[in-house]
């Protein structure tokens, strides 16, 4: 039962044990609840009999205090079994959905964007985390511990517990009828606020762009139409919830009309005694309060499982696995018979080979689209390639785990990323265990400290989100020196100084010409100028090797290389002209 709970509500296993315990505990509330009308009724059963005196009135004085504590208790425990145990869960849950998200091939982000992931770990786990603490408890409790009063009314009279119950399964089974009705207009609902969050979150990202082409007016009264479906479609579920839900609700309160017509007749008959009509009439108006709020518990359950259903989608993804144990000899990077194809079926690499050794440069080049970049993220296992095999000293990079296989890399891409934190908490990312002196060494010779010297607290500066308060070559040195202060045996360069002034590609060539002795190589590169020197290029185009070799011998043949080269420069005599 706790497995099919992990898997129905995407719980971890305490979660699933807590989620029980909370159901018994509203159960054991729901019948502390009771307790009082057994004392009321044995309370009117004494006076009806002749009064109630001495001894017994000091019972039902007890039995007054013993319900009293029995509910404080019981409703203490339920408190701590359904609140606090989910608010733990809650926080068990993103973690969970966070480190599944580490796991998992890059392909999945390739599918969904940043609104939709953040949108799963936050809005959808409070939404859990509500229905975990108000709703699936109470509507356990509510239905077991009606399964236990009914039993009991049946016991005392069945004619008077069938006008009580009957209500009960119509009424249910109105609101568990409209579960396929509440899928379709959650999943409508979630689509709108996807398309919502995404707008926004682009206006945001966007901004300047939109300013710079006047396009803000146009942009905003687009937005404005994907805010005003979300406010439609949450008005349209609520109404529709409710169509179903007050429905139910209607037919349930024709049960105490029932209950009071049923036991009206008999009493007139002469076939029922004044006391228990009492006792059912007393029975059923704390009976159905409960159950009018499992009805709405009942509807808010079903409307959960679209959020569940977007958390299982990132907890069954798979995952990467592989030896943890480095088995590599060097650190040669040997590519035999790649391919590659995206999810959507695009082929990227088509029968890929060639060796990067250690010790050399690298470089691959090509036309735009050629798969450089995705050549690059196979050696690292940012993805799995669909056939052939990719080596790093003899290891094989698929049957090893990621974590483990990064342990070997230094990255330098071209779009970096930095958080907002101090210049040197940014660059200790390269290793969290460095000290203080390790982390400036390391940026002393990515030159970062040319600049952070300059800056009012120096390397404890904050430098933003995203090092909004550096410029581009600043943030691509932060970025050198994190490969620096990793000291890993093999580099990838993604087109790290592409978009930069020529003070800057200096400084940033001098420091990669520090980090990449001895090192295995790998640069993607745009500007043939950058690659001159390295000790072998790999030249791709349409997701094959075209040519590969020195690049000496690569001009000579006057093949596809020989010819960008030549365009690039032709494209430096370039000017502006009137």
């Amino acid at each position: 039962m706790i497995q099919r709970l992990q898997k129905r509500y995407a719980l971890s296993e305490q979660g699933a044990k807590d989620l029980v315990k909370g159901c018994i505990a509203c159960v054991v509330q729901n019948l502390s609840f009771m307790a009082p009308v057994s004392l009321l009724y044995a309370l009117v059963r004494g006076l009806m009999a002749g009064g109630v005196q001495g001894s017994a009135a000091a019972l039902c004085a007890a039995g007054c205090a013993a319900c009293a504590a029995l509910i404080l208790l019981t409703t203490y425990w339920q408190y701590n079994a359904t609140y606090f145990a989910t608010y733990v869960e809650s926080g068990v849950r993103r973690i969970a959905l966070a480190e599944r998200l580490r796991k998992i091939l890059l392909s999945f982000f390739g599918k969904k964007d940043l609104a939709d992931l953040t949108s799963t770990i936050m809005a959808d786990c409070t939404f859990l985390e509500q229905s975990f603490s108000h709703f699936m408890p109470e509507l356990a409790g509510a239905i077991v511990s009606t399964t236990l009063v009914a039993i009991g009314l049946f016991a005392f009279d069945w004619r008077m517990a069938l006008a009580a119950l009957w209500v009960l399964p119509i009424s249910f089974a109105i609101v568990g009828f409209s579960a396929r009705v509440q899928e379709r207009m959650n999943q409508k609902a979630m689509d709108a606020r996807m398309a919502c969050a995404d707008g926004i979150q682009e206006c945001i990202e966007a901004v300047q762009d939109l300013k710079a082409n006047n396009a803000e007016g146009a942009y905003l009264a687009g937005l404005e139409k994907k805010i005003r479906a979300v406010e439609h479609r949450s008005i349209v579920n609520e109404f529709g919830l409710a169509a179903f839900v007050v429905t139910a609700s209607l037919i349930l309160k024709l049960g105490i009309a029932m209950v009071a017509l049923v036991g009206s007749s008999l009493l007139a008959q002469g076939r029922l005694d004044l006391l228990t009509f009492f006792l059912y009439l007393l029975v059923v108006s704390r009976l159905y309060d409960p159950l009018q709020s499992a009805l709405q518990n009942l509807a808010a359950v079903i409307s959960t499982r679209t959020n569940i259903a977007r958390m299982n989608e990132i907890l069954d993804h798979p995952i990467q696995q592989g030896e943890s144990r480095l088995t590599n000899r060097g650190c040669d990077i040997v590519f035999d018979r790649v391919g590659f194809a995206y999810a959507d079926g695009e082929q990227v690499l088509k029968d890929v080979s060639f060796t990067a050794r250690q010790g050399q440069v690298t470089a691959l080049v090509g036309p735009s689209g050629g798969g450089k970049t995705t050549v690059s993220r196979l050696a690292a296992r940012f993805w799995d390639a669909g056939r052939g095999k990719i080596t790093i000293g003899g290891m094989d990079v698929s049957k090893t785990d990621p974590e483990a296989l990064l342990s070997l890399f230094s990255i330098v891409f071209q779009d970096v990323t930095l958080f907002d934190n101090s210049i040197l908490e940014n660059i200790r990312i390269g290793n969290k265990d460095a000290t203080d002196a390790e982390v400036l060494a390391a940026a002393r010779l990515a030159n970062v400290d040319e600049f952070a010297e300059k800056l009012p607290d120096k390397w404890n500066s904050n430098i933003g989100e995203n090092g909004c308060a550096l410029s581009g070559g600043e943030r691509q040195r932060i970025s050198i020196a994190r490969a620096f202060l990793k000291n890993a045996p093999i580099i990838l360069l993604d087109e790290a100084t592409a978009s930069l002034d020529v003070e800057n590609e200096t400084l940033i060539q001098t420091a990669l010409s520090r980090l990449i002795r001895e090192k295995t190589v790998l640069v993607i590169a745009h500007r043939m100028r950058t690659v001159a020197g390295a000790d072998k290029i790999v030249v791709l185009a349409g997701g094959r090797v075209a040519e590969q070799g020195a690049p000496e011998e690569l001009l000579a043949r006057d093949g596809l290389y020989a010819h960008m080269a030549a365009l690039q420069a032709e494209s430096q005599n370039w000017a502006l002209k009137k």
